[in-house]
């Protein structure tokens, strides 16, 4: 984006949406990308012709409690832990769980995210493979008030979800909030395990990719400004 602000350089949009067209394709995939670009957590597909992502709602007062390790988990290895056939039974599974957990982020209905993140295609395979301390770091930030945990990604990152009473979590008080328990129980574990790493708790930016701030300003009409004095 900055660099076709630089280049004073425009892509279609609506109805073709050419720079997400682009950076998928680099990627293989709009999972990473998608969200970047538009904000919040969007879900993505390949029609055969072009790239597709549409926002899917979310709870507000959802809260997201990240434990990164302090190494590097590399997608071949996470794609190599995956070899192997996919039963009807398990895939079934999964289609399952997946039109829950839009249901759960749409409903905002906390109770259903921790079913809604069970998997049987890529988490137990990478726990043992790669991340011995993924299934005691779900069970730990669960019992300590998570609403849901699984393995971001490929990893290692872990990511669990919790929720407050209402509002921004610097405006609730501290016993409606389950975050620092879900942290520091997630750091308990990778502690045992002899994991190091950091924990750290945001929230979902509905804004994506946008610029900031820019000289001279786009708008040449006098009196009008737009966010960032651009």
């Amino acid at each position: 984006m900055a660099g076709l602000i630089l280049a004073g350089h425009k892509l279609p949009c609506w109805g073709s949406e050419a720079l997400l067209q682009i950076a998928a394709t680099i990627e293989g995939h709009p999972d990473n990308v998608a969200p970047v670009i538009y904000g919040g957590i969007q879900l993505g597909l390949h029609t055969g012709k072009r790239w597709m992502t549409e926002r899917i709602p979310t709870p507000p007062g959802m809260q997201f409690v990240m434990f990164i390790p302090n190494f590097i988990g590399k997608t071949s290895d996470a794609r190599a832990a995956l070899d192997g056939p996919i039963s009807r039974e398990d895939a079934y599974f999964n289609i399952n769980r997946m039109a829950w957990l839009i249901s759960a982020l749409s409903t905002g209905n906390f109770e259903n995210l921790k079913t809604a993140t069970e998997d049987r295609l890529h988490q137990p395979q990478r726990a043992k493979a790669l991340y011995p301390y993924l299934d005691a770091m779900r069970a730990a930030a669960t019992d300590a008030g998570a609403s849901a945990c699984y393995l971001s990604g490929a990893g290692p990152t872990v990511m669990a979800l919790t929720s407050g009473a209402a509002g921004d979590i610097f405006t609730q008080r501290e016993k409606e909030r389950t975050d620092v328990a879900v942290a520091r129980a997630m750091m308990r574990v990778a502690k045992e395990q002899g994991i190091q790493g950091k924990s750290i708790v945001t929230q979902i930016t509905h804004e994506g990719a946008h610029v900031v701030r820019v000289e001279p300003p786009f708008s040449e009409d006098e009196g009008i400004i737009f966010k960032g004095g651009i």
